[in-house]
């Protein structure tokens, strides 16, 4: 971004420079698409469909951890009962460039969160300018703690839970490819954008729009809504439940601490 002091860019200007700030983010994510395509055969072989084996990781820890915990192989996962299949004579194509895309994104966050944060920057004190690289390790490691947890967490567990749940033992499951990659990139997308809520709140607080009181007095409506979204995208068992429902809880706890330290601070400044 230019040095031109905020108050002496028109509104115009800050279009401008908006403009260029998605160019530049779309031109990375173009970029790092392309070489995604590369590697197209390893991210949908080992990465994507990952999730539709018995034998991945996270339904092995719930097996081991069903045992351990006296529930037998209550959780244990031994089959998929399902087929991914191709519909659309151009499915697959279009499933291959969204999906280098999608990946062309997770991978540019952290240039997005750089071009994010010289368009903000004006807008911010000298002491708060120096804080640039803080501000894009915290967010990026968020965005891509979130991506794993949705990765790990929710999608083995919505596949499982969609792949074993039938109204008649005559239906057979047969997911089109489509519906099955955008349940894999819209969980990872979700997670690594809500794990962002600190920061998100941290510049909310910052403009006035949220105070750590609003949080803490709308905290129970905040519980009810994470144990519903972890009730629809987890089977019907308690561990799975508490295993979602906990980080997302442990989030919102810190954007509350975030908030109050903002206050604090700004309290300090005004003297």
């Amino acid at each position: 971004m230019t040095k031109k002091n905020l108050n002496e860019m028109s509104f115009l200007d800050h279009l401008e420079e908006l403009r260029w700030l998605l160019v530049r983010s779309t031109m990375a994510i173009l970029i790092l698409a392309t070489i995604t395509f590369f590697v197209s055969d390893y991210i949908f072989d080992v990465i994507i469909f990952g999730p539709t084996n018995a034998n991945f990781i996270t339904y092995r820890f719930f097996c081991d951890l069903s045992n351990q915990l006296g529930f037998a192989e209550s959780i244990c996962v031994t089959e998929m009962p399902f087929i991914i299949q191709n519909t659309n004579m151009e499915g697959q194509i279009n499933v291959l460039i969204w999906t280098c895309i999608t990946a062309g994104f997770i991978l540019g966050f952290p240039f997005i969160l750089w071009e994010v944060w010289k368009f903000i920057s004006p807008a911010l004190y000298e002491t708060e300018k120096k804080h640039a690289k803080l501000f894009i390790f915290s967010s990026s490691l968020l965005f891509f703690m979130g991506v794993l947890f949705g990765y790990y967490v929710i999608v083995p567990m919505s596949v499982n839970f969609f792949a074993t749940f039938t109204i008649s033992a005559v239906v057979k499951n047969q997911f089109s490819i489509d519906s099955y990659i955008g349940l894999v990139k819209t969980s990872v997308i979700a997670c690594g954008l809500f794990f962002e809520l600190p920061i998100i709140i941290y510049f909310l607080t910052k403009l006035g729009l949220v105070t750590p009181d609003f949080l803490r007095k709308y905290w129970k409506y905040a519980v009810i809504i994470i144990l519903i979204v972890a009730a629809i995208v987890t089977p019907p068992d308690v561990v799975s439940q508490i295993i979602v429902t906990i980080p997302m809880l442990l989030i919102y706890e810190a954007s509350i601490l975030i908030s109050k330290i903002v206050v604090k601070n700004q309290k300090k400044v005004n003297g």
